[in-house]
Formats: C-alpha cells, structure tokens, sequence
C-alpha cells in the first residue's frame, strides 16, 4: 500500500498539518506534475514503483519536514539516488509550470511597505561539486622528467 493511500482519508486540517498543503492544492500539483511528464515523454528505463501521488508526497515530505534523502528513501523502500532525482524531478516540473512558484523579491517589498511582516527561509541542501574521480585533475609526470640515479 502506497503512503499517498494511507493518508488520503485524512480530514482536511490533519492533510494539511502531515504535508503543508491542503488537499485540493496536493491534487492539483499531482495534476500538474503528470501533465509535465507526459509533455517529456522522456522516460527510459525502468518504471517507478511509486504512484505520482507519492512522488509528490516525497518531494513535500521532504521540503517540510527537511529530513535526509537516505530516510526518506528508507521510508519508501527506494535507493537514496533515486529519492533524490524523484525529488528533484518534481520540484523542477512544478516550479516550471508556474503555478507553485514563490512570490519574486519586489512582490515580497512592496507586501513589507504595507506593513506586513514576511519571513522568507531558505532551508534546502545545495549540492556541493566534487572533483570527479580520475578526470585527471592531477597531471601526471612523463617519464622523460623523472630523473633516476646513473651507476656509472
């Protein structure tokens, strides 16, 4: 049974509380999200074991409760590389549809100018770049350079 199925007969206000949106609004990116994948008609590979409810589930899990990839994973019975590119895929397929977007710094200004008070976290992890292993970021030296002690 799918997590998505285990929390969908939840009242409104307890939807609301387990993902940070209410229920109507979760419909609506599940909606969102399948329209954008089928748009791609890119997907190779073996297909997910999970539904795109759960998909999006994840991906909200993740973004309000901030909890690691690796126990997200756990929870779904997936690879921690595979939560990941999930996650990421359906963060970047709703933000592309402009629906589930964040309000830009001048809409936030002139909200402040009005004397309302707004608050605007950042909370996420940032992907750190890493040398690949073996891309030859070290220059070997030829053997012509290396001097060798002569018997003589």
């Amino acid at each position: 049974m799918s997590k998505y199925e285990q929390i969908k007969d939840l009242k409104d206000e307890e939807f609301r509380r387990l993902t940070g949106v209410k229920k109507a609004t979760f419909v609506r990116m599940v909606k969102v999200y399948e329209t954008a994948l089928n748009k791609l008609k890119k997907l190779s590979g073996r297909p997910s074991v999970l539904s795109l409810a759960d998909h999006v589930l994840m991906m909200l899990e993740y973004n309000r409760e901030y909890r690691s990839y690796f126990h997200i994973a756990q929870s779904y019975g997936l690879h921690e590389a595979n939560a990941y590119r999930c996650i990421k895929r359906v963060e970047e397929l709703l933000l592309r549809s402009g629906e589930f977007s964040l309000p830009g710094r001048k809409a936030l200004q002139d909200e402040a100018a009005m004397n309302e008070k707004v608050i605007v976290v950042d909370a996420t992890e940032t992907e750190v770049e890493r040398p690949k292993k073996n891309s030859g970021g070290t220059i070997p030296a030829k053997r012509s350079t290396i001097t060798s002690k002569r018997k003589w």
